[in-house]
């Protein structure tokens, strides 16, 4: 039963796809999924995508995790690694600004237009589309070049301190440089100074 499959395979508040579900159609499973909205067992977040019926620990409906419904849909997709976050919100994350923005930006191979803004469930997001294809052995580079291209408008720290948290980055993201090379010419001229100015310049060459 489908049901059965669905409590087995998918937490409360993940976005389930009709493409992970086992039918003998895609519309037999559209059938069956909108039976199981109508009997209240499931949610729709969207076309095609929906989530377990369940309540909070405040009694109140539960939600999709929009994160969850982030990576499954842009950076994780089959297993297949597919995008990265990027922007202001990449270096919110790592400390380089205390900047909350308003938008979540993603960079993705799953992204069909230059920029896309969307709404999920309330959250803003914008998908950019990649300057290469993104892969297991170039996403650490090209999210470093994403974060070097930036870095000169948006940090709230320069100097030694910046240094050290660039430093610190390369360190935890595991960036390989020889990776970096192969695509720093996508990118601004400016990727240069800002590398310089970073204190990575003897990583580069």
């Amino acid at each position: 039963m489908l049901y059965e499959y669905i409590l087995s395979n998918f937490e409360k508040d993940e976005p389930i796809f009709l493409d992970e579900l086992p039918g003998r159609s895609k519309d037999y499973i559209r059938q069956e999924m909108k039976m199981l909205k109508d009997e209240g067992k499931i949610e729709r977040l969207m076309g095609g995508v929906y989530y377990r019926s369940y309540e909070s620990i405040l009694g109140t409906k539960g939600k999709v995790s929009v994160d969850k419904y982030i990576s499954k849909k842009f950076m994780k997709v089959k297993g297949k690694t597919s995008g990265y976050i990027t922007g202001i919100s990449l270096l919110n994350m790592y400390g380089f600004t205390s900047q909350n923005p308003s938008y979540m930006e993603i960079c993705s191979n799953e992204a069909t237009t230059k920029q896309r803004k969307m709404e999920i469930d309330g959250r803003k997001i914008i998908v950019y589309k990649p300057v290469t294809e993104i892969t297991d052995e170039n996403i650490s580079a090209l999210q470093f070049l994403d974060l070097m291209s930036v870095i000169d408008r948006y940090s709230e720290i320069d100097g030694n301190l910046l240094n050290k948290k660039l430093k610190e980055y390369v360190r935890k993201t595991d960036t390989d440089f020889n990776e970096v090379r192969k695509y720093i010419a996508l990118y601004p001229d400016r990727i240069y100074r800002n590398i310089y100015n970073g204190g990575l310049m003897g990583e580069l060459v």
